[in-house]
């Protein structure tokens, strides 16, 4: 099994910011996909939308203001059966973000093309929280031909 690893430092007033960016459908809206749509609840199910693309993600664990789990349920066959984990901290003046897609089977190269695109989602992520305006899709930058 391969993982993608990513952290990330948000310069917030609180935790709870952050945790509401990652478990509220305007919040998710505001930095991922603008197409996004579903129950951010426990054993609810996100719908993300890019274009002609969609994830589907059950939501498996919710700890206010620590961690998020969601679970792939549709989407590329590479995700379905992987998850994605948010592990949420406060060192100084910044949340720090632990991101963990987890358990892909392989290394294939998409797995490098999403690496790439999941650190640039959370550099939106990052600036909604400390800005007020994050770029998701469809105005997320694009990096080569599988956007």
């Amino acid at each position: 099994m391969v993982d993608i690893l990513h952290r990330v430092g948000i310069k917030s007033s609180s935790v709870g910011d952050v945790y509401a960016a990652l478990t509220t459908v305007d919040g998710l809206a505001g930095w991922w996909t603008s197409d996004t749509d579903g129950d951010p609840n426990i054993g609810g199910t996100l719908q993300f939308r890019f274009g002609e693309g969609r994830i589907d993600m059950k939501v498996v664990e919710l700890q206010p203001d620590k961690r998020v789990l969601w679970e792939v349920t549709a989407g590329p066959e590479e995700w379905i059966g992987t998850r994605v984990v948010w592990n949420l901290r406060r060192d100084d003046d910044f949340t720090v973000v632990l991101f963990e897609h987890e358990g892909w089977k392989e290394p294939v190269e998409f797995l490098h093309h999403c690496s790439t695109k999941w650190a640039l989602f959370l550099m939106s992520l990052k600036s909604m929280v400390e800005t007020g305006t994050g770029a998701p899709d469809p105005c997320d930058v694009k990096i080569d031909n599988w956007n």
